[in-house]
């Protein structure tokens, strides 16, 4: 019997574009006026409640083939950066020290078996205070280079290597305690003073929640480290094993001790121009371009290897960068077709008339449903919070309320949306098909909303802001 093939992310995403399309056709087009409004130092525009309309229709047809060239420009940055980075990891490669460098740990694991049980909750713990501090997500893009070889070296498969940084930063993301770029612009647009003001209740929620992270992750990592048959991937080909690699590339030699210092180093300095001095792509960018050269004159590799190995990393991105430009295309045309306001109206309008623990419930459904268009924290909030907002005084709830049930459904879905061009990039340069990761994750998915309606509803039923 021949098995069904799901298929290829490119397709998977090429479809989400058709599907908007068509959308546009069928949802009324509408719009909210809008303002622009500085809240805690960033420039948005957010829109006006009550103040939506009809407009004239603006069906999409041919921008189905103008789209993902738009969204190629909009998400030139990232792309960029997506290029820039997969070269520069491939030259670090290419002086073998990462490899190196895993066989120390793996030989220190084998000698104190109490260290290997600490690496993954150690790590997502890392990764889930930056999602929860600075609003980790694309920055998720570098570890990868060293988090999917480190669990493979481990026994684990590409999938722990994703969830390491991809769920420890999105739990710490979607309950974060003091994300500016979150929580502090949803405050602000909802006048919450001061800001961060809720703190201790969102420091429960985000202990919580990486704690279920950790122990989902560990739980299966285990797993299939004693029985390799179990692994979600267990047979797609991810080339050479640490075990197939040469006896010389494993040699810790000082020159590849200097460049896993200098790497060390360098994520470092990331985190601390990323918290201190707003770094983004162009920052992060030049920071591992210099890794890259620095560790290549550190090896005295010859000018022929430096290119091959900068173009060898480069096409291994190709269909990642792909992927980020058609995602970026989706949200275009929703967009252009002036759908995503005429949804958050009559969406909207369900929570009103309800009881304060449903109406919570149905705010946070809303930020889910919307994430799937509009894939942005910041730029949810100032879609939704304007609304949202003033709809919780009439209902009775927490201003506070409003905010975490924008905060989960901003982030937990953030895992399984096909316009995410992060959420695509990182499943397509670990070569996990978007089927097998979402019925790896499913079951994870569903203890996360649960735990997001417990604790709206604690909110709701609570005075839990004043803690």
């Amino acid at each position: 019997m021949k098995t069904r093939k799901f298929p290829h992310s490119l397709l998977l995403v090429s479809g989400v574009l058709l599907f908007l399309v068509i959308m546009t056709w069928i949802i009324p087009s509408g719009q909210y006026d809008t303002e622009t409004i500085e809240v805690n130092g960033i420039t948005k525009k957010i829109i006006i409640p009550d103040s939506y309309k009809e407009v004239e229709p603006n069906y999409q047809g041919l921008e189905l083939f103008l789209a993902p060239l738009e969204g190629f420009v909009s998400a030139s940055d990232i792309i960029a950066f997506v290029f820039l980075v997969g070269g520069a990891f491939s030259l670090i490669n290419r002086t073998g020290a990462i490899n190196a460098g895993l066989y120390q740990v793996i030989n220190l694991t084998k000698k104190k078996e109490s260290l290997r049980h600490l690496v993954i909750p150690i790590l997502m713990l890392l990764f889930s205070i930056g999602g929860a501090t600075f609003g980790m997500a694309e920055e998720v893009l570098v570890f990868l280079m060293v988090t999917i070889p480190l669990a493979i070296a481990l026994g684990y498969d590409p999938i722990v290597g994703i969830a390491i940084p991809f769920i420890g930063a999105g739990v710490g993301f979607a309950g974060a305690f003091m994300n500016p770029f979150t929580v502090g612009i949803a405050q602000g647009i909802a006048g919450i003073d001061p800001l961060f003001s809720g703190i201790m209740y969102r420091l429960i929620v985000w202990v919580l929640m990486t704690l279920i992270a950790i122990l989902f992750v560990y739980r299966y990592a285990e797993k299939i480290r004693k029985n390799p048959e179990k692994s979600c991937v267990g047979n797609i080909d991810y080339g050479k094993k640490l075990s197939e690699i040469s006896e010389e590339n494993t040699i810790f030699n000082l020159k590849r001790k200097i460049i896993l210092v200098c790497l060390i180093l360098s994520l470092g300095i990331l985190i601390y121009g990323v918290t201190n001095y707003n770094w983004y792509i162009s920052e992060i960018s030049g920071l591992f371009m210099a890794l890259g050269i620095i560790s290549t004159i550190i090896y005295k590799l010859s000018p022929d290897e430096i290119i091959a190995s900068f173009i060898e990393g480069v096409k291994d991105m190709i269909v990642p960068a792909i992927l980020i430009g058609l995602a970026k295309g989706a949200l275009i045309i929703a967009e252009n077709g002036m759908i995503i306001d005429t949804m958050l109206f009559y969406i909207g309008n369900i929570a009103d008339g309800m009881p304060k623990v449903i109406s919570v419930e149905i705010m946070f459904l809303i930020q889910s449903i919307l994430n799937f268009i509009v894939p942005s924290g910041s730029g949810q909030a100032a879609l939704t919070m304007p609304i949202l907002s003033p709809l919780s005084d009439v209902l009775g709830i927490s201003r506070q309320t409003t905010v975490l049930a924008y905060q989960f459904g901003d982030g937990i879905t953030n895992f399984i949306i096909p316009t995410s061009g992060v959420t695509m990039g990182i499943l397509e340069i670990a070569k996990v098909p978007y089927n097998t990761w979402l019925k790896w994750i499913l079951p994870l998915m569903i203890i996360l909303f649960l735990f997001a309606f417990t604790m709206l509803a604690i909110a709701t039923s609570f005075d839990v802001w004043s803690i």
